[in-house]
């Protein structure tokens, strides 16, 4: 699957940049502001990781509806076109085919799997269309950046693994681990944390105890007696999953049900980190979750604007913002405020401006609508967002804090600790 993926990706995104080629020829000359700014979401509401997507996915028409009640961008209300990726990189690459040259959309918050977002990116490329992710936290992106490869139209609002990776080693160590196998979703995400781990825990003195023999599962698996065997062989003080939360709950089910998890330290990342995860697992004979006293990390958010993001969201919704949802209202607030600096409603006019509107000189503002004001009187802004300050750098990267999690005895996920990439 992992071969057939690009070159699916490859001729569906050649299809879409001739057809965004041909709406552009006939398009020539029109005012760039005269249609509003149109914007897209490409997030899981359905596959492995729903049950975090369906938290994510309720922050862009928040945001879009807060902006456009107070006056919109460039003078015209924000229009926002939502679609289910399906936690799939093909359904990704087809709907970001579809924002890109259907929809006619400038920009995109999306996706939420590295795998989807690897597959919608070159799309979004193609058509220059700006596409920024609140949960996508493979190293590869900042590698391809690096390269080029993106011609500014990537970015994310959370820390890729290269921060978290070292991040989960430490907390390793604090907990006097070492010896420590790791099983993964064999996908960029999956194989991507493994690397930054296994270097970071190694350099702090551990033992990978199947480091040769590395344990990587099929995205697509509905079966894993196997994998889980083999990543709990050799007796190791602790197992690193990083998972997706559909999988990796009956990957841990069939590891305690082999009793092969007893007495062994699972440490688990973002990925998994959903309220709904411990009761998928199960329970023990006696009544316990299976899951009890497992640890992760998850990047935390600690922004100037998360309070005012909170109250908003009990006011419209009730509760409290989900996991990764701060990410996502900083991904759309970006779009919107680059669009209104740039004074155009284009992929290529946002991109041009993010850096600027993130990390610039201007005004420290929390407030989104503040941040549209002041860009309409010609003034220079630094959106201080709710994950954090959202300093996005040439390679489309931000540093973050990362949450430490466990879940308790009554299957109730919480917060213990927080740690900072070194």
């Amino acid at each position: 699957m992992q071969r057939i993926i690009p070159a699916l990706t490859l001729s569906i995104a050649t299809l879409a940049s001739g057809l965004i080629l041909g709406a552009c020829q006939d398009s020539g000359g029109k005012n760039p502001t005269a249609s509003g700014l149109k914007i897209g979401s490409l997030l899981p509401t359905t596959g492995d990781l729903a049950s975090i997507g369906q938290q994510m996915a309720p922050a862009v028409p928040l945001l879009v509806e807060t902006v456009n009640a107070c006056g919109g961008v460039n003078g015209q209300p924000v229009t926002l076109v939502a679609v289910d990726d399906q936690t799939d990189p093909k359904a990704g690459a087809a709907g970001m085919t579809k924002l890109a040259s259907v929809d006619k959309v400038a920009g995109v918050v999306g996706s939420f799997a590295s795998s989807v977002s690897t597959a919608a990116v070159s799309i979004a490329v193609q058509n220059k269309v700006m596409l920024i992710s609140p949960g996508s936290t493979s190293p590869v992106f900042t590698e391809k950046a690096k390269k080029g490869d993106f011609k500014s139209f990537w970015a994310r609002t959370v820390p890729p693994d290269s921060y978290q990776g070292p991040a989960l080693a430490e907390v390793a160590k604090k907990r006097n681990l070492k010896r420590v196998s790791t099983i993964v979703i064999n996908n960029d995400y999956g194989v991507g944390f493994e690397k930054a781990f296994v270097q970071a825990f190694e350099k702090l003195g551990g033992t990978i105890v199947n480091k040769n023999n590395p344990v990587r599962y099929d995205p697509k698996a509905t079966t894993f007696e196997t994998e889980a065997t083999a990543a709990f062989a050799g007796k190791p003080d602790g197992v690193l999953g990083v998972f997706y939360v559909e999988t990796g709950s009956l990957l841990l089910k069939s590891a305690y049900q082999q009793g092969v998890s007893k007495g062994v330290q699972v440490m688990l990342t973002d990925g998994m980190k959903s309220d709904e995860f411990p009761a998928q697992v199960g329970k023990t004979n006696d009544g316990k979750y299976i899951v009890s006293g497992t640890i992760g990390t998850v990047p935390g958010s600690d922004g100037k604007a998360l309070d005012a993001l909170k109250k908003l969201w009990k006011e419209k919704k009730g509760g409290s913002p989900g996991e990764f949802a701060p990410q996502t209202w900083d991904a759309a607030a970006l779009l919107v405020l680059a669009a209104q600096a740039a004074k155009e409603n284009t992929g290529v006019g946002i991109a041009s401006k993010i850096r600027e509107v993130a990390d610039g000189p201007g005004t420290e503002v929390t407030d989104v609508c503040e941040g549209l004001k002041l860009l309409k009187e010609g003034k220079d802004i630094n959106y201080q967002g709710a994950s954090g300050n959202v300093d996005v750098d040439a390679n489309g990267d931000v540093v973050g804090v990362y949450d430490v999690w466990t879940v308790g005895d009554d299957g109730k996920i919480k917060v213990i600790d927080k740690v900072t990439p070194k």
